[in-house]
């Protein structure tokens, strides 16, 4: 509870919050709170490694109304700061600026100790490259006094003549190359051409350099809600030159996408705030991407991206908040291009092309998965799950497609658990719980053993075990299902503290206690179990939902895609439902699938029109109309499922008996443990 001389301090991206005094810099905010911020100076405001990210509207998740005036006015070591790392324009010192009303703080992946490892990989498989830009090498005479000819002649007319093809145009961008493309050559020029949709109609020169020129590049992005994740690719090869991932950085407005719609209809502008952060981040990426692979801006003629709805409309700066409410109506699901200066993508040469929409809650994200994974092109049923804070899930073969969005909300990944955090090093990713002794075991991002394992105590004191992140989540509470410590029903046995000290009350339930080393414990409470529950609740439904209207049919074929589905054991997937039962061998991660739909669509216009094509003939289901929608639900929270039949995970692993849940109470006349 705040007071007149406290405030309420919220840090984005890790969601950790709480109440320090007024006058507390953002920084001892921080380490009282456990966020994560780096300082190398120890707060004398000489390094700049604590720069922060103040947000300031209404933020209705956490019930905050941030001004301006919550934070103290900019100190005199703030205004003549001269670091070595530059202060970047918004941002403020931690060290330096002090809480003065309730805030929420964004702390940039610049400034985290720990940042986001983004495990988005791409696996373009066998493609044929033909790209929408082809260059050409043309010989070109010195022009002379007395010449009656313009240097764009001189290019089109060549291309023609040394190249046997229709006659070019040329875009505004390129005029203002050509001079100097002919006369500081080696008597030869390299233009790029824009080719037409038909072959035999002239394309557009959108670039023109002096000399020889063999490669150019293009970007292929996956703009999530969580993370954006880029790759920088060969256009004449299909070569991945760089990849790279950042935060989403309008995370700071919201977790999951229903909040950042929230923020737009609670703030004025708010859209255009959500729009300007995503467009400089993607400028960030793809400058990055061709820095990291030493390819000059100039060499780079395309960006593709892809997103989900709303996303996709935040990047194209359209209202989102139509996609908020019923009846979701898009502004447009036809695929989007243009210069990529309209978006401010700084590439002098480069153009854009943001994929079709599917529906108001299915975006050219899933249109991306669909053509990297081809649930469209089998003659069995696959089923393509993309695992995120809003879970995507088409189902079809080459008959018939059905898609649909589940609102699974930021839990899988690790938002909103007492213990959760994103995947960076540190986070427990693996866990295996005795189910005789209850005791666990568990590994962790950046330590190559198991916590049972020789030297492990060593290893935290380097990297210490800070949280769970969505895959460990998956896996402890799996295992303490398997183990009988929580019933079919989600309910935490509070009979077990007769049994084990890992079983503890905590106020009127109970939790079970992960990992502790000093002050550090770990518990997974009811309340995280029940917030997963929800989650995989939301997206089994969805799936079973599509299976019914494909007329139940058997599903072999299960792919989990995602950064989070990537790291998904399948095995511990039909533990808790989150799919529907199926051997073994059917059901695998494929990766960034939307990124590789992305690349695909980039490197191939064959590829680019089955993608537009094939959007069109996909039915969509409405789950928040859907009347069956409910009781799909409720009978998906139960472990693995309330009713349905599991015979391939039976052979897998020994599922415990029904238990008779001894309630959410820590009553009964039960002898408990607290927490401590």
């Amino acid at each position: 509870m705040t007071t007149s001389n406290s405030h309420r301090i919220v840090f984005t991206p890790s969601g950790l919050d709480g109440v320090v005094e007024n006058g507390t810099t953002v920084l001892d905010a921080a380490r009282k709170l456990g966020a994560d911020i780096d300082s190398v100076c120890g707060g004398r405001g000489i390094c700049g490694r604590c720069q922060i990210t103040p947000s300031f509207g209404s933020f209705s998740k956490w019930g905050i109304d941030a001004v301006e005036s919550s934070l103290s006015e900019r100190s005199e070591g703030e205004i003549n700061y001269k670091g070595k790392r530059a202060l970047v324009e918004g941002n403020r010192l931690g060290c330096m600026a002090k809480v003065c009303g309730d805030m929420v703080i964004d702390v940039p992946a610049m400034s985290q100790v720990h940042r986001q490892i983004v495990r988005k990989n791409l696996d373009l498989g066998v493609i044929v490259v033909d790209p929408t830009f082809s260059l050409y090498y043309v010989a070109v005479a010195p022009s002379e006094l007395g010449d009656d000819v313009t240097a764009s002649q001189i290019i089109r007319d060549a291309i023609a003549q040394q190249h046997n093809i229709a006659r070019p145009t040329i875009s505004i961008t390129a005029l203002s190359q050509v001079n100097r493309a002919i006369d500081k050559g080696d008597g030869g020029a390299t233009v790029a051409i824009k080719r037409s949709e038909d072959d035999g109609v002239a394309g557009n020169i959108v670039a023109a350099w002096p000399g020889f020129v063999e490669t150019i590049f293009g970007i292929a992005i996956d703009i999530g809600s969580t993370t954006v994740a880029g790759h920088l690719i060969d256009l004449t090869t299909g070569e991945v030159m760089s990849s790279s991932g950042v935060m989403n950085p309008q995370i700071r407005f919201g977790e999951d996408l229903m909040s950042r719609v929230s923020y737009v209809m609670m703030n004025k502008g708010g859209e255009k705030e959500l729009t300007t952060v995503i467009r400089s981040a993607i400028d960030d990426l793809v400058h990055e991407l061709a820095d990291k692979a030493s390819i000059t801006p100039d060499k780079i003629l395309e960006v593709v991206m892809v997103g989900n709805p709303i996303m996709h409309h935040i990047l194209l700066g359209i209202d989102p908040t139509p996609l908020g409410a019923a009846p979701f109506v898009l502004a447009t699901s036809e695929a989007t291009y243009g210069a990529a200066e309209e978006l401010d993508i700084h590439f002098p040469n480069a153009s854009f092309y943001v994929g079709p929409c599917i529906a108001g809650h299915v975006g050219a994200d899933t249109a991306a998965a669909i053509l990297s994974e081809g649930p469209h092109r089998g003659s069995s049923m696959q089923l393509l799950i993309d695992v995120g804070t809003n879970a995507e899930i088409v189902l079809g073969d080459t008959t018939r497609q059905f898609a649909a969005s589940s609102p699974t909300g930021p839990a899988f990944e690790g938002a909103q658990l007492s213990c959760g955090q994103r995947a960076t090093a540190g986070a427990i990713e693996k866990v295996r719980i005795d189910p005789v002794t209850l005791e666990p075991r568990f590994r962790a991002i950046g330590i190559d053993m198991w916590s049972d394992e020789p030297g492990f105590s060593e290893a935290v004191q380097d990297t210490p075990v800070t949280g769970v992140c969505g895959s460990g989540i998956i896996e402890v509470i799996a295992e303490m299902y398997l183990a009988g410590i929580i019933s079919q029903d989600g309910v935490i046995q509070g009979s077990l503290v007769e049994k084990t000290p890992r079983v503890v009350a905590d106020e009127r339930t109970f939790s079970y206690l992960l990992y502790e080393n000093g002050d550090t414990k770990l518990f997974i409470t009811q309340n995280d179990i029940r917030a997963i529950q929800l989650a995989k609740a939301a997206l089994r439904a969805g799936i079973d939902l599509l299976v019914e209207h494909a007329g139940s049919p058997e599903v072999h074929d299960i792919r989990l895609a995602g950064a989070f589905g990537a790291h998904i054991d399948p095995t511990y997937a039909m533990v808790l439902g989150l799919v529907p039962d199926c051997p073994l061998p059917g059901v695998r991660s494929v990766g960034n699938s939307a990124g590789t739909g992305a690349a695909k669509a980039l490197l191939s216009r064959a590829q680019r029109r089955e993608m537009e094509l094939t959007v069109t003939h996909v039915t969509k289901i409405e789950t928040a109309t859907e009347p069956r929608f409910q009781d799909l639900f409720v009978a998906a929270m139960a472990f693995p499922h309330a009713y349905a039949p599991t015979p391939n995970l039976s052979t897998l692993v020994t599922l415990p008996p029904r238990i008779e849940s001894s309630g959410d109470s820590a009553g009964g006349g039960q002898r408990r443990r607290r927490r401590a």
